[in-house]
């Protein structure tokens, strides 16, 4: 499996050529860029440039771009109209959000990615029959446009009532969206179980989110290195190997103030995983 890492990892940083620098020395082929506007303002088309020249001479690629949750720099603090959810039952609200959501589709007229991952609702959102139409809207629409950019989008498995892999699937079948899906392990980890998540998935699943968590909180935990982290690897990367089309081993971490050295915790758990057994 390929390394990849998500600059989720470095979110509360401005994403800088200097920073891409770093990521490739480590031996890191592929690359997630979170959209975040205290990380990279993508409506910002000087900075979306400079990434662009960057990533035209380097080896690195730019996989996929995670899509931007809240328009302000400071997680959706400044208030409720700050928070970007495709389900808004509000027809206005709605439009804003997609809106927003093409605006990070964008970056591939400069910087060519393969996939953008998408969430349903938000973190904790209880599940609402009555959103089911704002969200099948929000995708037919920005499937066209992402399709126009040669961007495809992914559905990420995340802790709410619309997005276990069980809803995930009842959510294809009635919509009749033909969606793939970004597989989150630490998510699935407190859904349940990875292996459980995974099994419902695996035909969708085209790329990864990989970290770890005591099985409650979503902490993105550096999988054997950070602490706390209760998922067994000796099970999981198995899975994530076993299908014919392999996907990257992507990591998408958070940075606390007690991270010292974060890119060398990183090679150590690519290194940690990759040494696991394949059977």
């Amino acid at each position: 499996m390929q390394r990849a890492i998500s600059t989720h990892f470095f979110v509360n940083h401005r994403l800088t050529t200097a920073l891409l620098d770093r990521v490739q020395r480590c031996g890191i082929s592929l690359v997630e860029v979170f959209c975040a506007m205290q990380h990279l303002d993508y409506r910002n088309k000087a900075q979306v440039a400079e990434l662009g020249h960057w990533f035209r001479d380097s080896d690195m690629q730019l996989w996929s771009v995670h899509a931007p949750m809240h328009t302000d720099d400071v997680w959706g603090r400044s208030g409720p109209s700050s928070v970007i959810n495709i389900c808004e039952r509000d027809k206005g609200r709605r439009i804003q959000a997609v809106d927003e959501i093409k605006r990070a589709i964008e970056i591939a007229e400069d910087v060519p990615f393969k996939y953008l991952v998408q969430h349903i609702g938000v973190a904790s959102e209880e599940f609402d029959e009555h959103k089911i139409d704002s969200a099948f809207s929000s995708f037919d629409e920005l499937t066209v446009f992402a399709k126009q950019r040669g961007v495809e989008i992914l559905v990420e498995n995340i802790p709410n009532g619309f997005s276990t892999a069980q809803r995930l699937l009842w959510f294809f079948a009635e919509t009749h969206l033909h969606l793939c899906v970004c597989f989150d392990t630490g998510h699935a980890h407190i859904a349940g179980g990875v292996a459980s998540e995974f099994e419902l998935l695996k035909d969708r699943i085209r790329s990864t989110h990989v970290h770890d968590n005591n099985g409650k909180d979503d902490k993105h935990i550096v999988p054997f290195v950070g602490e706390g982290g209760t998922i067994d690897w000796a099970k999981v990367m198995p899975l994530l190997r076993s299908q014919p089309d392999p996907f990257p081993l992507l990591l998408e971490l958070k940075d606390t103030p007690e991270t010292k050295h974060p890119l060398e915790d990183v090679v150590r758990s690519f290194e940690a995983l990759e040494n696991i057994p394949h059977e």
